[in-house]
């Protein structure tokens, strides 16, 4: 069986984590990929602590395994809130958005809270080892929403290369090929988020779920970069908007008004039309949608098989 020190660390059987995706990370999903065996994650996004706290609530209800609570503390108007309530809460593992984390890794390492941030720079994971969190996501570019600008293959071993602490791969990642890849380039885990959104337990509208199926290789674009903060989602007229809005030059107000809102639009409403339907270049290879525990054993096993196929070329 596929494990590494990473399960050791957040008590999984399968070093498979789920991206914390707002509006899309419910307590329903997160609860289904930890009783399946991989790490489940609250999506906190920009949500107010009552809202998490629901969920937080919902997913003890729902396991009794390990899942963590994702916050992107640059972008969350409540991550003060949110991480007082993680820590009264009693929740294990956070896993955040690192950029301007302030003083809340201290807080949370107080709390005897595990913390994984998300980065996409050597730097970065070199700064944040420093301030001693536990394990690091490494995400690629080829990621939905908020992405970095280096890609995942190169970034993975750049900061495995200079940490000491395990590394988890993300981004463009959905099958037991690309957990062996993660594997391979000195990962000790993967994360996935687009994948996972197809499944029968992620409760987002199916209008955003059958968008990912009909994707293609190229159907995913990014907006964004005049505002520092790229995003990547699939094409649709809301973001051909986005696009002339940013070639217009107009303020930074006004295209975070436009864009405010577009996620939850798309995910909860259904409306894919004028909503972001944030997905990965990955989303080319989704085809089905399946229970999350079916997901997850077919992943390992492919993974396996690949792995002993690998072993006797190289015997």
């Amino acid at each position: 069986m596929i494990r590494t020190p990473l399960c050791d660390l957040v008590g999984i059987k399968y070093p498979i984590v789920q991206g914390g995706m707002a509006w899309v990370g419910t307590a329903e999903l997160a609860a289904a990929i930890s009783n399946a065996g991989g790490l489940g994650m609250i999506g906190g996004g920009n949500a107010p602590p009552e809202e998490v706290a629901r969920e937080i609530r919902l997913a003890k209800e729902f396991t009794d395994k390990p899942f963590g609570v994702n916050i992107p503390l640059a972008i969350s108007e409540y991550a003060d809130d949110i991480v007082a309530l993680c820590i009264k809460e009693g929740v294990k593992i956070m896993v955040i958005g690192a950029w301007r984390p302030g003083n809340h890794i201290a807080r949370l390492k107080e709390a005897n809270i595990t913390v994984i941030p998300v980065i996409a720079s050597v730097a970065l994971a070199k700064r944040l080892e420093r301030q001693g969190v536990d394990a690091l996501i490494a995400e690629g570019m080829e990621s939905g929403g908020h992405i970095g600008d280096v890609a995942t293959m190169p970034l993975v071993p750049q900061v495995v290369n200079v940490v000491d602490i395990p590394v988890i791969a993300a981004g463009g990642i959905a099958d037991g090929r690309g957990l062996v890849a993660a594997l391979a380039l000195g990962a000790q885990g993967i994360q996935m988020g687009t994948r996972f959104i197809c499944t029968t337990e992620c409760t987002v509208h199916e209008n955003y779920k059958r968008a990912i199926l009909k994707a293609r290789d190229r159907s995913t674009v990014t907006t964004g970069h005049s505002l520092g903060h790229p995003v990547r989602a699939l094409k649709n007229p809301m973001v051909h908007q986005f696009e002339e809005l940013e070639r217009r030059g107009i303020s930074e107000e006004e295209i975070i008004e436009f864009g405010t809102g577009k996620l939850r639009l798309a995910a909860i409403k259904g409306d894919i039309t004028n909503g972001s339907v944030m997905a990965g270049q990955i989303a080319g290879m989704i085809n089905d949608i399946v229970p999350v525990k079916e997901l997850i054993e077919r992943i390992v096993a492919e993974a396996e098989e690949i792995i002993g196929q690998l072993q006797g070329v190289v015997s």
